[in-house]
C-alpha cells in the first residue's frame, strides 16, 4: 500500500482523560498535536463500553466530535474495531463466552482479551458492532482506514465448544482413527482413539503431536477471526479506507502471521523496545524485516515506545535525548510508512498507569513532546522522499512457527519465560534473534520466508535456525537449494522431527544428510559451557558453546571446529559441506553471541556476500533502500552516547536531513542518537567505520 509521506503520531483516548478535563481538553489537544506537526492518530479499539454501553444501544457523539476535531486540524484518523475488551454487560449476560483456561483455571471479567473469540455470542455481537461502526464513519474524510482488533491471539481459549471444530480438523486431516493413532504414536501409554467421540481435551495431553496441532487450531483460529472481520470491514467501509491488524510484535506462538497478512491491505505491528544504553535498533530491526517480509512491502508501526513502559512502576527508563528520533528513522529504515506511539497522553489509574504517552500526567508539553515536534517537522521535509522504501536482500531467515512450537513442548534448555521488551521469550526465538542481531550488526540486510515459501533462490544465504519440526518436502526444497548453488547456515536440532512432531525414524538429520554431509545418532546436555579446541574464529574470551551438543559424524562435511573436551573432543560442534555448487554450514550446538557473530561472518564471506568485520564493533548501523523514484537511500544510525565518525564509501549523494553533500569515500561524523539519510542516485557499496 502506497503513501505519499510517512504518517506520524499517536493512539489518542480522549475518554480516558480525568472527566473533569474532557469537555476541554480535545482542543487542547489538537493545538499541541497540530503544532508539533502530528499526522495520524489511532483510537477507539479500547472502549466497547463506549460505543454500545447497554446492549442494542449505539453511541457515537463522543467519538464523533473527536474525529470532526481531527478532521478540521488536518489529521487523518485510523479506527480500531473494540473488540479485544467486551463490556461489563456482555460477560455478565453470557459467562461461557469468557475465554476457558487449558487445565480449567478460573475464568473472570476484569482483564482484556479474555473471551472466546469463537463463541457464537461473541460473534453475533461482534458483528452488529463492527457494520454499525463502519457503517457510520464510511464516508467520513478523516478516516483513513480500519484497524481490526488489536494485538489479537488465541487468548489460551479451551472452551468446550472448541472441541467438536478440533476433531472435525483432525477427521479431515486424518481420515480415520486408526491413521491418526498411527501418526501420533498414541498407543504410547495406550492412549489410543478408537472413536472419534473419545476425542480427549488439551488439558492433560501428553502427546507431542497433540500439542504442535492444537497450536497449529489455535492459530488458524486467530486467522479465521481476524479473516471475518476483514471482510465485514471490507463489506461496508468507504473505497479509500485499509485494513489492518496490529501484531502484538510478531513471531508469536499461537499466530501464523503468514495467513493473517492474506487478509490485510497492509501489515501493522507494535514493536516495543528498550531505551537507554540498552538501545541498539536491533529488534526493531528484526520486527521490521519480519513485518516488511509478509506481504513483500511497506508496513505500519502503530505502537511503540514514547516515554516508559511497565505494568508497574518497576524498569521505568526513559529514552535518552534523540533516542525518540532516532527510533522513528530506525523504523523507516526498514520500510515502515507510518510510525505511532502508545499512546499521546499518560493513564491517570489503571493497569498502565505507568505505560506513559508522550505527555506525562501533567498533560503539559515536556523533553518528549520537543522531540516528537522535531521529528514530524522533519518529516514534513523529507517524509514524501523516504516513504514507500523498497529494501532488497541477499540473506533471509527461514522462521517456522511449528518448530518454535514443537521445541517449547521438548525444551533442551530453560528460558526466561514471559514478555521483556525487545526479546524474545523462548530458546528457539533466542536462537533466531541471535542470528538476526549477527546479520544486522554486519550491516548485511534480512528478510524473511516462511516453510510456504516455494523458492528459495532469489537469495544467496539462508539461515535456518532450529527447522525442528518439518516435512520431509520442505528439507528436500533446502536441500535442492544448496544442490543448486545456494548457501545455508544451519542449526542444531535442524530435521529431528517431522510434521507431527514425531522423531524420524532414520538416521539424522533424515533428508538433510546428503547436504549437510555428515549422519548422527547420539546427542548430549551440557552441564557447564565448553570451549572449542584452538579458537577456530577468534572468539577470544566468548569461544564456549553451551546447553546441546550433537555428535555429527562427517561423511562429506568439513570439519571447522571441535569441543576441547576429552570426551567430547572426538566430534565436530561446526562443519560445512558442499554439495553441488552449494554450501550447507552447520551448528551442531548453542554459540555464545560473540562466537555466532564470528560464524556469520565467515559463513556470509564463504556465500560471496561482501561484508567488512570492523563494522561489528561500531555502534553505528547501516541499511538500505531504494526510494520511491529509484535513489537510493542509505541510514547512517549512531546507536551511541558517543560521536562517531564513519566513511562513506556509497555513491555521492546529499543528507536528507540538512542537504548537506556527502561524497564518496568522505568521513562523516554523527553526533550521539543521530543519524545521516545520504540520498545517491545509483547504488552505493555502503560504509564503514573510519580507521583513524
Amino acid at each position: 500500500m502506497k503513501q505519499p509521506t510517512i504518517l506520524y503520531g499517536a493512539a489518542y483516548y480522549n475518554e480516558y482523560m480525568p472527566a473533569a478535563l474532557q469537555p476541554g481538553r480535545l482542543d487542547v489537544d489538537v493545538k499541541l498535536m497540530k503544532d508539533a506537526g502530528i499526522t495520524v492518530v489511532r483510537m477507539g479499539e479500547s472502549t466497547w463500553s463506549l460505543w454500545e454501553p447497554r446492549d442494542g444501544v449505539f453511541e457515537y457523539a463522543w467519538m464523533d466530535r473527536v474525529v470532526d476535531a481531527m478532521n478540521k486540524a488536518g489529521i487523518k484518523v485510523i479506527l480500531g474495531t473494540p473488540t479485544y475488551s467486551i463490556p461489563s454487560w456482555m460477560a455478565k449476560a453470557h459467562p461461557a463466552m469468557l475465554a476457558r483456561p487449558i487445565d480449567g483455571g478460573a475464568t473472570g471479567y476484569g482483564m482484556r482479551q479474555n473471551m472466546n473469540t469463537d463463541d457464537p455470542d461473541y460473534r453475533r455481537y461482534a458483528e452488529r458492532l463492527i457494520v454499525n461502526l463502519v457503517e457510520h464513519y464510511k464516508d467520513n474524510p478523516a478516516v483513513i482506514g480500519w484497524q481490526i482488533d488489536n494485538e489479537t491471539s488465541s487468548y489460551g481459549a479451551t472452551n468446550s465448544s472448541l472441541y467438536p471444530a478440533f476433531v472435525d480438523r483432525l477427521k479431515r486431516k486424518f481420515g480415520t482413527t486408526d491413521a491418526l493413532n498411527k501418526a501420533w504414536f498414541l498407543n504410547y501409554w495406550g492412549q489410543d482413539v478408537n472413536d472419534w467421540a473419545d476425542f480427549p481435551t488439551r488439558d492433560h495431553a501428553t502427546s507431542t503431536s497433540y500439542k504442535l496441532e492444537w497450536s497449529r487450531f489455535q492459530q488458524d483460529r486467530v486467522t479465521d477471526f481476524l479473516a471475518w472481520q476483514a471482510a465485514l470491514v471490507r463489506s461496508h467501509r468507504g473505497p479509500n479506507q485499509f485494513v489492518t491488524q496490529d501484531f502484538g510484535s510478531m513471531m508469536r506462538a499461537d499466530v501464523n502471521e503468514v495467513e493473517v497478512s492474506k487478509v490485510l491491505d497492509v501489515v501493522a505491528n507494535n514493536p516495543y523496545w528498550v531505551a537507554q544504553d540498552h538501545m541498539d535498533g536491533a529488534f526493531q530491526a528484526m520486527q521490521g524485516d519480519f513485518a516488511r517480509s509478509l506481504k513483500h512491502g511497506n508496513y505500519l508501526v502503530t505502537e511503540t515506545d514514547a516515554q516508559t513502559e511497565g505494568w508497574s512502576s518497576q524498569g521505568q527508563f526513559p529514552p535518552y535525548d534523540g533516542q525518540l528520533r532516532l527510533d522513528v528513522y530506525t523504523h523507516t529504515s526498514s520500510g515502515a510508512n507510518t510510525v505511532e506511539y502508545w499512546h499521546w497522553h499518560s493513564i491517570h489509574a489503571g493497569q498502565e498507569t505507568y505505560w506513559k504517552g508522550v505527555l506525562s500526567h501533567d498533560l503539559q508539553p515536556n523533553r518528549a513532546y520537543a522531540e516528537v515536534s522535531r521529528v514530524a517537522h522533519e518529516l514534513r521535509q523529507i517524509g514524501p522522499k523516504i516513504a514507500n522504501m523498497q529494501v532488497h536482500n541477499d540473506v533471509a531467515i527461514l522462521y517456522s512457527v511449528d518448530s518454535a512450537n514443537a521445541i517449547r513442548f521438548m525444551p533442551y534448555a530453560s528460558s526466561p519465560g514471559g514478555w521483556t521488551p525487545g526479546q524474545m521469550s523462548d530458546s528457539y526465538g533466542g536462537t533466531l534473534q541471535q542470528l538476526h542481531r549477527a546479520l544486522y550488526r554486519a550491516n548485511v540486510g534480512t528478510d524473511f520466508v516462511f516453510p510456504t515459501t516455494p523458492d528459495f533462490s532469489q537469495y544467496k544465504l539462508l539461515v535456518v535456525p532450529s527447522l525442528y519440526s518439518a516435512d520431509d518436502a520442505l528439507l528436500r526444497r533446502i536441500a535442492d537449494y544448496v544442490h543448486h548453488g545456494g548457501h545455508v547456515l544451519m542449526t542444531f536440532k535442524s530435521g529431528f522431527t517431522n510434521e507431527n512432531s514425531a522423531v524420524r525414524w532414520e538416521l539424522a538429520p533424515g533428508p538433510l544428510r546428503e547436504a549437510a554431509g555428515f549422519t548422527y545418532q547420539e546427542f548430549s546436555s551440557l552441564e557447564k559451557p565448553l570451549s572449542l579446541r584452538n579458537d577456530p574464529f577468534h572468539a577470544g574470551a566468548a569461544n564456549r558453546v553451551t546447553d546441546w551438543a550433537e555428535f555429527l559424524r562427517p561423511t562429506t562435511a568439513q570439519t571447522l571446529a571441535t569441543y576441547d573436551h576429552p570426551f567430547f573432543g572426538r566430534w565436530p560442534a561446526i562443519t560445512r559441506n558442499t554439495w553441488g555448487t552449494g554450501t550447507l554450514t552447520y551448528e551442531g550446538t548453542v554459540l555464545s553471541p560473540e562466537l555466532q557473530q564470528a560464524v556469520v561472518l565467515d559463513t556470509l564471506r564463504s556465500s560471496g556476500i561482501p561484508v567488512d568485520a570492523g563494522t561489528v564493533a561500531s555502534p553505528v548501523r547501516v541499511k538500505r533502500g531504494r526510494s520511491a523514484d529509484g535513489s537510493t537511500l542509505t541510514y547512517l544510525l549512531n546507536y551511541s552516547s558517543d560521536a562517531q565518525d564513519v566513511r562513506f564509501n556509497g555513491t555521492a549523494g546529499k543528507d536528507l536531513l540538512t542537504n548537506a553533500s556527502v561524497a564518496q569515500g568522505a568521513s562523516v561524523h554523527l553526533q550521539p542518537w543521530d543519524l545521516m539519510i545520504i540520498e545517491s542516485k545509483s547504488l552505493g557499496s555502503g560504509t564503514r567505520p573510519s580507521r583513524r
